[in-house]
């Protein structure tokens, strides 16, 4: 069934925001936040893996507000999803003399390098998010229990699809497709958790993985292209909601959602829409502000002197259609 007029606006504008917060990340990304510093000033240089999802854009939000309370400033930076870039901009950074580097690595692995010069110039490393592959580098990981994330959503899946070990309804198999991120570790936890459930019904059955870095620009056209193959699936597991509101927006082109569940993590306000409209099954809900509640303490921690520790793990929630009235569906929580 196509979607009602509310429901076109909806996507359309889910569809424009992407090229409008490029735009003004843009611009943003270059900016040196140094409202009410004090003398002598701790500079907090900052790199997500890109600033094209609001998720980063809270974490931020926390983070500056603690550092112009004590009069600090922030240095951010987007990479847009490019290594390469991502290294340059540390470099940067480093050359600006910063005190403490918080990273969402774009690459786990290639930011190794940079990391190591860091730690000899004696800038502590905050990690956000995901993982690094030398996690030694960082002198804390603060991310969402990904993994859990995963598997909450996997549980809810076994159960709606009556697949676990319950012997009563159909028997019907599932084919999946499930969109990654192969280069974040924290997708690859989620996917993971994910599979680790679902995979123990051999009715079950993945289909094809199919890379699309966690873009709605990246995930729309690749499930179009399947789409256009003829193969055949009737869910889709998407490693984050960005990924998850692309889906949707292909499948309803196609007119393909009344047969077609998807799944997401982190119940962005898109996805909980909808999720309440029907046009998504659920979302393991990650919480932003506390991230980066948490990141901010742990850098004012750090600059103290103060042990801190080397990782951090914060809980997750599944929302559903049965549940998503209590969570804020215009904001994230």
């Amino acid at each position: 069934m196509k979607l009602n007029v509310q429901r076109i606006f909806l996507l359309v504008n889910l569809l424009l925001y992407v090229p409008v917060a490029v735009l003004l990340w843009a611009g943003l990304s270059r900016k040196d936040y140094s409202a009410n510093q004090k003398e002598n000033c701790y500079r907090i240089g900052v790199s997500y893996m890109t600033m094209n999802n609001e998720f980063y854009k809270i974490v931020n939000e926390e983070i500056l507000n603690r550092a112009e309370m004590e009069g600090d400033q922030v240095i951010l930076r987007d990479p847009a999803l490019d290594a390469k870039r991502q290294i340059e901009q540390i470099e940067e950074m480093l050359a600006m003399d910063v005190d403490v580097l918080v990273v969402t690595p774009v690459d786990g692995k290639r930011l190794s390098e940079v990391l190591n010069r860091a730690k000899g110039q004696g800038v502590y490393i905050v990690v956000v998010d995901t993982n690094l592959e030398d996690e030694r580098l960082a002198d804390c990981t603060i991310t969402s229990d990904n993994y859990s994330a995963g598997c909450l959503v996997g549980q809810y899946f076994l159960k709606e699809n009556q697949l676990g070990e319950n012997p009563f309804g159909e028997k019907q198999d599932v084919n999946l497709l499930v969109m990654t991120h192969d280069s974040a570790k924290s997708g690859q936890d989620r996917v993971q958790g994910f599979l680790d459930v679902v995979e123990k019904s051999d009715r079950v059955h993945v289909v094809q993985r199919i890379n699309c870095d966690g873009q709605l620009e990246i995930a729309m056209p690749k499930i179009e292209e399947v789409i256009r193959k003829g193969t055949a699936f009737d869910t889709v597991f998407c490693l984050n909601d960005l990924a998850a509101v692309g889906v949707v927006a292909a499948l309803d082109e196609h007119e393909l959602l009344e047969r077609v569940k998807v799944y997401g993590i982190d119940a962005s306000p898109d996805a909980k829409a909808l999720i309440k409209e029907g046009m998504m099954s659920a979302s393991s809900a990650q919480f932003p502000s506390r991230i980066g509640q948490t990141a901010a303490d742990v850098i004012y921690r750090l600059l103290r002197g103060e042990e801190v520790e080397k990782e951090i793990f914060l809980p997750v929630e599944l929302v559903t259609r049965e549940n998503v009235e209590e969570y804020s569906i215009s904001r994230w929580q």
